[in-house]
């Protein structure tokens, strides 16, 4: 079983002509044509061939990145935020108890 790839215009649009798979020297399971309009390779996969041109993953990409600074951002600023908090709640403590006015004493014998 062999498939044939067919010629292309890369990401740099320069005419790459067909091949059949599986290539010469190559690995002899990859038998079917896979990648994207502007890249194009042999494997071993039927499903792995996306009618869309290459470059739209790394928009994907570039929001995924984006998306997780923001979320890394956010999430060292709430643990800022908290020890923070914790350290005003911890020195602004009182360090001694408070005097309640009342003196407990221990209670004596009662003579009767």
């Amino acid at each position: 079983m062999s498939a044939e790839c067919s010629s292309y215009l890369n990401t740099d649009k320069v005419l790459v002509s067909g091949f059949s798979c599986p290539r010469t020297g190559g690995d002899a399971r990859a038998v079917y044509c896979c990648g994207f309009q502007d890249v194009k390779y042999c494997c071993d996969d039927p499903h792995s061939f996306f009618p869309y041109e290459h470059s739209y993953m790394w928009w994907l990409s570039v929001g995924a990145l984006v998306g997780l600074s923001i979320a890394a951002v956010v999430l060292f600023a709430f643990i800022i935020t908290v020890c923070v908090l914790c350290y005003l709640f911890i020195s602004t403590k009182p360090h001694s108890k408070l005097d309640s006015g009342l003196s407990l004493q221990m209670a004596g014998k009662t003579s009767c």
